[in-house]
């Protein structure tokens, strides 16, 4: 049976989408059956995210109302054969979609995968409730800014209200350079702040190409590799900013 992993945030723009993607490829690398479910009916990206914009014929929304079944709409990944995406429409008005209907369609698929990914719209409107309803499992995104980590404290709130079978934090777009000089917030602060645990830190990364799987970043395979194992190893954003050489790569980023 599908562990049904909603991956949510408090505010748009902390890289959600672009988490639950190579999470889901990572996953699907390591020889897990995955569906990655884009339950953000109104900023639909998740195809683009995954480069498989062209293969779509179906949507969760024609699971929904009879025009196909659901494995009928699980678009086959090129790359990873494991992975198989379902996508939204935005051509749908949300309120004919009701969190009980996703409800149904992900829980037919479950017992034939291990993971089921839901990409959730951003904040804490009707999507957000819609999506989590759906879940056992959420992974809160959010960015080591005040801003950020206040929405997020607000998604964790409601999140706790719904007796998720595990809930935990992942702090995307760390600048290495200032978490090595202490002028960032940590892990740890990050963990005191919303009292939830970090399962995972990913870099500020200018290099991640759109659309582009063929390479999952380091990262990404630390963070995968946690929700497979239990543990919490966290990737070190710092490693290239210390020393000699990491002076002066702090120097260049610095003048950027």
């Amino acid at each position: 049976m599908a562990r049904k992993i909603v991956v949510t945030s408090g505010k748009g723009g902390v890289g959600k989408t672009t988490v639950a993607v190579y999470l889901s490829a990572w996953l699907a690398k390591k020889g897990e059956r995955v569906v990655l479910c884009d339950a953000d009916f109104g900023l639909n990206n998740v195809d683009l995210t995954a480069g498989v914009e062209s293969l779509i014929t179906y949507d969760i929304v024609d699971v929904i109302e009879g025009r196909c079944r659901a494995k009928q709409a699980l678009v086959k990944h090129p790359l990873y054969g494991n992975l198989f995406l379902l996508t939204s429409s935005n051509s749908a008005p949300e309120r004919y979609v009701s969190p009980q209907a996703v409800k149904v369609v992900l829980d037919a698929l479950a017992p034939q995968f291990d993971f089921i990914i839901i990409d959730c719209p951003a904040g804490i409107d009707d999507g957000f409730h819609r999506a989590v309803a759906t879940a056992d499992e959420a992974l809160v995104i959010t960015t080591p800014h005040l801003s950020a980590l206040r929405d997020a404290d607000k998604a964790v709130t409601i999140l706790k209200s719904y007796r998720l079978n595990s809930l935990s934090v992942v702090v995307n777009k760390v600048r290495g350079d200032l978490l090595s000089v202490g002028k960032c917030l940590t892990p740890k602060d990050v963990e005191e702040l919303l009292k939830v645990p970090v399962v995972g830190i990913l870099p500020e990364n200018d290099g991640i190409e759109f659309g582009d799987l063929s390479q999952i970043p380091a990262p990404f395979r630390v963070l995968g590799n946690n929700l497979l194992t239990g543990k919490r190893r966290l990737y070190d954003v710092t490693r290239k900013y210390c020393g000699f050489f990491g002076n002066i790569r702090r120097a260049l980023k610095r003048n950027l």
